[in-house]
């Protein structure tokens, strides 16, 4: 019976050894991921910056030998099968892999042609990827001359030049303005309608949020917690509401006596604002006012939200996803 993953790992590691004056020393970059990633769904890597995405997906595209575990890409060994697996993926770096002297066409046609593929069908897919990703008015200029998001949607193109079944987009949207945002993010649903499995990494959290179909959220080189977005917001069991005050002073008078009136789920202060997270925010936010105001604690700005995925990542490692990527 053929399985309906297309990435399952287990226990994968990476740990990368450097000298110093001291002696030769480690760090571990990767430590022991499981993942099981389903064929034609998007699945979202998840977290700051130097936590560990990108080396993950290094080894996912063969780019990176790890140091332990194992995985299968597309049915086929990780440790043995590099040269199937590289046939049946996309990859898309960073840093991209444009020649940014050569012109678009050229990238396509040398990319297909390194992918084994013929004369004739290599000129029939760069001029459909051309027509799929909407380069027809800058297609013939050199590379170099690309906007951010041109260059990006070359990117993408030299990725799924030779049509894989599972496209790896690492930062996909990283340095794009909005608008080139919102192109890429539907040229990726495209992707996944035709039946492309994605793999994309991301310190986004809308990227992941409105993306995603799962998502598995990495911290220092462990992943902390898997789910669909809803899952892992729901996860935090409460709304969340921020209160302004005029002070520091009274924000922390406020949080003292919240915490002895209210009980909410959690609640934390940061200079003059605190953060709440509590069951049925609506209803309880006027109870929320109605006994600061009987101390004369004066509210000057109040926020009622449902949690994101900040919030998880900040239930789960107590610290903030997006001060990390900051």
């Amino acid at each position: 019976m053929e399985t309906e993953y297309i990435i399952e790992t287990k226990g994968l590691k990476k740990t990368f050894s450097y000298k110093t004056k001291e002696g030769k020393k480690e760090v571990s970059a990767v430590k022991g991921v499981d993942l099981a990633v389903k064929k034609g769904e998007i699945f979202g890597f998840l977290g700051p910056n130097g936590a560990g995405k990108s080396t993950t997906q290094k080894m996912l595209s063969t780019l990176l030998c790890p140091t332990g575990g194992e995985a299968k890409i597309a049915g086929y060994d990780l440790s043995k099968q590099q040269e199937k697996i590289r046939k049946t993926i996309g990859y898309v770096s960073q840093a991209g892999g444009t020649d940014q002297q050569s012109t678009g066409v050229e990238n396509l046609i040398l990319q297909a042609r390194l992918y084994g593929l013929d004369a004739e069908t290599a000129d029939k897919y760069a001029k459909e990827s051309v027509k799929r990703f909407r380069m027809e008015s800058y297609i013939d200029r050199p590379a170099s001359s690309y906007s951010g998001g041109q260059k990006r949607r070359l990117d993408v193109a030299l990725g799924m030049i030779h049509q894989p079944k599972l496209l790896l987009l690492d930062e996909p949207t990283t340095g794009l303005d909005p608008q080139s945002r919102a192109y890429l993010w539907e040229e990726i649903k495209k992707l996944k309608d035709g039946g492309v499995t994605i793999f994309l990494t991301t310190h986004y959290m809308d990227e992941a949020d409105k993306l995603c179909d799962n998502i598995a959220i990495i911290d220092n080189g462990a992943i902390i917690t898997k789910g669909t977005p809803a899952e892992l917001k729901n996860s935090i069991g409460a709304d969340k509401i921020e209160l302004g005050f005029s002070s520091e002073k009274n924000a922390t008078d406020a949080m003292t006596l919240l915490k002895e009136k209210i009980k909410p789920n959690s609640i934390t202060n940061a200079g003059n604002t605190l953060h709440l997270y509590i069951k049925n925010g609506e209803r309880t936010l006027p109870e929320i006012l109605r006994t600061l105001d009987a101390k004369n604690l004066i509210v000057e700005n109040v926020t009622l939200s449902k949690p994101s995925l900040d919030d998880v990542f900040l239930k789960y490692t107590g610290h903030s996803l997006r001060e990390d990527s900051e």
